[in-house]
């Protein structure tokens, strides 16, 4: 590959990064929809930890890596479905088609979490670190409503020092008395629809459009923070009593850019293995397959076959999260709902 090539993709990287997607993007949201939306804070019995890396578009140097670190929990000394209709025996299946048949909603209660996210494309790198809250509001006899909001700081960085320019003798006007990072406030709000089977929810991130510059030059406006919008919805359907299959799908919209739609179907065998298949449009096919390791831990592990116009340079995507649980009082493999 030529380095002219390896410019005009790292263009490419960067005009996304700061004209369209700023957030950076994951294909295991199915698994902890948490880091997009607030409203789930403390929708568990016990304290849902997440650990995960994301390595997207391998093979191209300085492509978008992602680390991430979420944890949320309820709050208040009882623990939630705490009623014998509304709990397993210890060690049985929480989300099997005879609990289910037995599923009642969770009583009203509070829920908060901390979430730290940190990315880089190329010679930008961002930070974001945020305080989660959410009400859960008991609509029904099987349904809750949630609402939850996010605020915090984010840092975003440029290395000017890794940046090279075909005429050295000029310096771009956006970064010319260079400002090597900057911190900014960040808020997030978002509202989650749940019950036995079915999930939906809506959330905003960056909410607070923050002007996003390098330089002391007063004339640079070009850049600044966008919203991103989500909207996301699934059914659990029951082949039978010990594999279910989930359907969901998200869409996203981040001005510019056009509107990026997901289709993802979950399959479980008990809980305790899980295999998907996930189609984001003009972008790429993901599989993914996870195990409920012990009441502790799980793992998952997703890939991307890119078919945008990147696949000509890119190896696929690559994305592995370790999950915890903590304080895991009824001691099943997972008490994690459908998604």
């Amino acid at each position: 590959m030529t380095r002219s090539a390896y410019l005009i993709i790292a263009q490419l990287v960067l005009s996304i990064c700061c004209f369209a997607q700023q957030r950076p993007q994951y294909t295991q949201y199915i698994f902890n929809n948490y880091l997009l939306n607030p409203a789930i804070s403390g929708i568990e019995n016990y304290a849902d930890v997440k650990v995960g890396y994301r390595k997207q578009w391998a093979g191209i140097d300085n492509a978008p890596q992602t680390s991430f670190v979420t944890a949320h929990w309820n709050l208040g000394a009882d623990y939630l479905w705490k009623n014998a209709l509304s709990l397993p025996d210890k060690g049985d299946d929480p989300m099997s088609r005879n609990y289910m048949q037995n599923y009642t909603s969770s009583p009203a209660h509070h829920g908060m979490g901390v979430t730290a996210v940190y990315d880089e494309v190329g010679p930008l790198s961002r930070l974001d670190a945020n305080l989660t809250y959410a009400y859960h509001l008991q609509l029904s006899n099987a349904f809750n409503l949630s609402v939850g909001v996010a605020a915090g700081v984010s840092r975003v960085a440029l290395d000017i020092n890794a940046l090279t320019f075909e005429d050295q003798t000029r310096t771009d006007p956006s970064i010319s008395n260079g400002i090597a990072s900057q911190l900014k406030p960040d808020l997030g709000f978002g509202v989650w629809l749940y019950s036995g089977r079915l999930f939906a929810g809506a959330s905003v991130q960056q909410v607070l459009q923050q002007k996003l510059s390098f330089t002391n030059d007063r004339n640079y406006k070009a850049g600044k923070e966008v919203p991103h919008f989500f909207v996301t919805a699934g059914y659990r359907l029951y082949i039978d009593d010990v594999i279910s299959a989930t359907p969901s799908i998200m869409l996203k919209q981040v001005s510019p850019a056009p509107a990026s739609i997901d289709v993802n179907l979950k399959m479980s065998f008990k809980d305790r293995f899980w295999v998907g298949g996930s189609y984001r449009k003009d972008d790429s096919f993901s599989a993914l397959a996870g195990i409920n390791v012990s009441k502790l831990l799980n793992l998952t592990y997703a890939y991307d076959f890119t078919t945008s116009g990147l696949n000509q340079v890119s190896n696929g995507s690559h994305e592995i999260v370790l999950g915890i649980q903590l304080n895991n009082i009824y001691e099943v493999f997972s008490t994690t709902r459908m998604w």
